[in-house]
């Protein structure tokens, strides 16, 4: 019998926009000979079966369930694809554990941890893991520009300490432009952070461990034509080229994958994950991790998938398969 599978799209951030792509890139790949699959959108409190062929229907969020000519739909597992809040910060996570429904990410406390930027380079400190120097601000703090640039320098980076995709994020090369970039950020996130601005060549690793297999995923190198790897540069065809192996040496491309999975472990991760970082004097620096990467035609892991001759429907099949496995072993515990 064919299981019930939920993708779950929308959210309340800036994202959502990016999520809808990524659950549609989704939708198409899982194999319908196995799954059922229903697309929800989410937006506040407006949970909705999203479908080509009915009306939208209304989630009942007490057993994340729909009915429809009297027939009760409940489902057996979630594929996330939320970036942002609240699929991405541990807020739904924690809803599903209550359910009982298995999720295709990271539990509730990882999910919290990795999408806090700040908190999650705090926690990597445990395993040596490098990072740059780094300044968090909230949104009642006082901004003191001349302590800032000393911690920091110039140039930095200022952008929201929970949140993706680039939004909210400037670059900033003269003082004189902080308090403009902090705001900025604001608009996004109650709290942000203010990063030293290190020179060098930008990476990612895409990872995927299951009960049965351990992927990493080709690295991609992203080189933009802009001054960084901001919104347009990262959905817009033509301006950035994500280049697929990165060309990077050996040695460099074994510590990023290496490092990858000690972070992947470490933290508790599940699912697809993706983590970047910036090679500077064949240092590796830590940027963040992505707990629900983008999937979209434009977004770098389907590129990676691809390289590395797999199918994404294949892997969708493992990504499912193993969040049932995870829910089935905490059952009988």
């Amino acid at each position: 019998m064919k299981k019930n599978i939920a993708i779950v799209a929308g959210g309340d951030s800036s994202e959502s926009v990016i999520s809808l792509q990524t659950a549609k890139q989704i939708s198409e790949n899982i194999d319908k000979k196995r799954y059922n699959v229903f697309t929800i959108y989410v937006k506040g409190t407006k949970w909705v079966l999203k479908s080509d062929n009915v009306e939208d229907i209304i989630i009942n969020k007490d057993d994340f369930s729909f009915s429809t000519n009297n027939k009760k739909t409940i489902f057996d597992c979630v594929f996330i694809a939320i970036h942002g809040t609240p699929g991405e910060n541990g807020i739904l996570q924690a809803y599903f554990d209550i359910l009982n429904i298995p999720y295709t990410t990271a539990g509730q406390l990882t999910t919290a941890i990795t999408f806090n930027k700040y908190v999650c380079k705090t926690y990597l400190k445990d395993i040596d893991i490098l990072t740059a120097k780094t300044v968090k601000l909230g949104k009642n703090d006082e901004i003191n520009t001349k302590d800032i640039i000393k911690k920091v320098g110039l140039p930095c980076f200022i952008k929201p300490n929970n949140g993706g995709s680039s939004f909210g994020i400037s670059k900033v090369y003269d003082k004189k432009d902080i308090i403009n970039a902090v705001n900025k950020a604001f608009d996004e996130d109650d709290e942000i952070i203010i990063e030293e601005f290190i020179e060098g060549t930008e990476i990612t690793c895409g990872l995927l461990k299951t009960y049965k297999n351990e992927y990493i995923f080709p690295l991609t190198e992203i080189v933009t034509e802009n001054d960084f790897f901001d919104y347009e540069a990262k959905y817009t065809d033509g301006v950035t080229d994500e280049i697929t192996p990165a060309r990077i040496s050996k040695d460099i491309e074994q510590q990023c994958k290496q490092t990858s999975m000690k972070i992947y472990k470490f933290l508790n991760c599940k699912g697809i994950v993706r983590i970047d970082y910036i090679i500077n004097n064949e240092q590796l620096y830590f940027l963040e991790v992505n707990s629900v990467p983008g999937m979209s035609k434009n977004s770098i892991l389907p590129k990676q998938i691809r390289t590395m001759g797999l199918s994404f429907s294949d892997i969708f099949t493992e990504v499912i398969e193993d969040a049932l496995h995870r829910n089935n072993i905490l059952s009988k515990s």
